[in-house]
This record gives structure tokens, sequence and C-alpha cells, in this order.
């Protein structure tokens, strides 16, 4: 059996996000938005509501779940990140709705835990 390294084990799991919430009825906008700040691993729209997601794996949760590994910086490297793709589309921060979600694999692809508003601004 083959071994997936680091940047194809993320390709798949950032796949296997955008196919399970776009069964929760998002729709994708666009994935690994990559800024100099820091990257957005997939762009979802939510009704109104942009939904930048976060996604994690794990295959142990021994030492925390995978959304624990969102700290207070890579909260900080989102947000301007999100900052700057509204911007890019000709969006204001402060007259569009948006929201940070974390889709967490821990274990398996089978063991999916959907986190909406993983951390509030300000």
């Amino acid at each position: 059996m083959f071994q997936l390294n680091k940047k194809q084990t993320g390709d798949h799991y950032e796949q296997q996000a955008c196919r399970f919430l776009e069964q929760q009825g998002l729709i994708a906008l666009d994935k690994n938005a990559r800024f100099k700040v820091g990257e957005l691993d997939l762009v979802m729209r939510q009704g109104s509501c942009i939904v930048f997601v976060e996604v994690k794996f794990r295959k142990q949760s021994g030492f925390g779940g995978a959304a624990a590994t969102i700290s207070r910086q890579k909260q900080r490297r989102l947000l301007k990140s999100a900052y700057l793709w509204l911007a890019k589309q000709g969006l204001s921060a402060t007259h569009t709705e948006f929201r940070f979600d974390a889709v967490a694999f821990e274990g398996g692809i089978n063991a999916v835990n959907w986190i909406k508003n993983i951390f509030i601004e300000g």
C-alpha cells in the first residue's frame, strides 16, 4: 500500500470536506486561495453568507482534536486572508456576511466534524 505525502493528504481531505459541505447545501466558490498573509482552504457560500473553511486532519486525537490546532495566530492569518479574498471579489468586509468554519477529520474519512463559527473576530 502506498503512502500519501503531506500535500497529497491535505488535498485529499480538502476535497472530501468540499464534497461533504456541498452535500449539506453549501456552494464552492474557491479553494486554496493563497495570499502573503496565509491561505484559505475552502471558500463556500451558504445562502447569503460567505463561509471560509479550514480543513484539518489528525490520525489520532490524543493531543487534542484537529480543530484544537487552529491557534490564535492561525485565526489572525485566516481573518487577514478572508479580508483580502473579499476585497479581491469587490466585496466589503463590513457589508458582507461571513463566518469561519472548520471541517475536522480525526482518524479517517468517516470521522468528520463540521464546526461552525470557529472564532468570532473582536
